[in-house]
């Protein structure tokens, strides 16, 4: 099995993208997700959190306020590397947890929805293909004015708080146009997912994975019918 990290922008349809590929029976781990699970109350990365940040960082729940968080980072590098310390490897480990579970499945491929991807670059180094939802600028404006009822100044601050899409293509090992119709976008990815369906990329891991099985079922008989004593 192998890894594929899916990203995009701001209203370029990330969201969209992924539900084809779950209605094609993906396999779809949301990194996102992971990294709120990870914090929550009872678990090492939100007792961490409370001792490095203080308790101002917590709601009246006893959850992490991430808006709070957010801004005591805010244009401090040394405070948010200080929090990526902490929650990185707790996603790291939650995140091959999952994956796992998907290897057992008998998945070939999982797909890793990872917003920052080309950003923070943590995780590329687990990443055997990269995918990036693109639009052109001009769509991706218009999108995200239409849905969140934006002004055109609003709209192109969001935009240019992130990376340029136009940059994660030249990063990405596949790019999904989402620039016009739905239907033509739907095809890429239906197309993708056959591509990397049909991939033998899975079968390295797979074959060391259960060459490993086989060796401790070898040694483990070994040692029942030759090295124990008869009873």
């Amino acid at each position: 099995m192998f890894l594929v990290g899916l990203t995009g922008g701001i209203a370029s349809g990330k969201s969209s993208v992924i539900q084809v590929f779950q209605q094609l029976g993906c396999a779809v781990i949301d990194v996102d997700v992971i990294a709120r699970h990870v914090v929550q109350p009872g678990y090492p990365a939100h007792r961490r959190i409370v001792e490095a940040f203080g308790t101002e960082v917590l709601l009246e729940n006893g959850d992490i306020d991430r808006k709070v968080l957010g801004d005591l980072i805010f244009n401090q590098p040394d405070r948010r590397h200080l929090l990526n310390s902490i929650t990185h490897p707790e996603i790291c480990k939650k995140m091959m947890k999952e994956t796992f579970k998907y290897f057992l499945r008998g998945y070939r491929y999982v797909i890793l929805d990872i917003p920052l991807l080309f950003e923070t670059k943590k995780l590329l180094k687990y990443m055997k293909h990269t995918v990036v939802v693109y639009c052109d600028h001009d769509t991706q404006l218009a999108r995200l004015r239409r849905r969140n009822s934006l002004s055109h100044e609003d709209a192109e601050a969001r935009i240019r708080a992130q990376l340029p899409l136009k940059d994660k293509v030249h990063m990405a090992c596949h790019v999904l146009d989402n620039s016009g119709e739905w239907s033509v976008t739907r095809r890429q990815v239906v197309l993708l997912h056959a591509e990397l369906e049909h991939s033998l990329e899975y079968l390295p891991l797979r074959l060391g994975v259960l060459t490993g099985l086989a060796g401790i079922v070898g040694l483990l008989y070994l040692l029942t019918h030759y090295l124990l004593p008869a009873p």
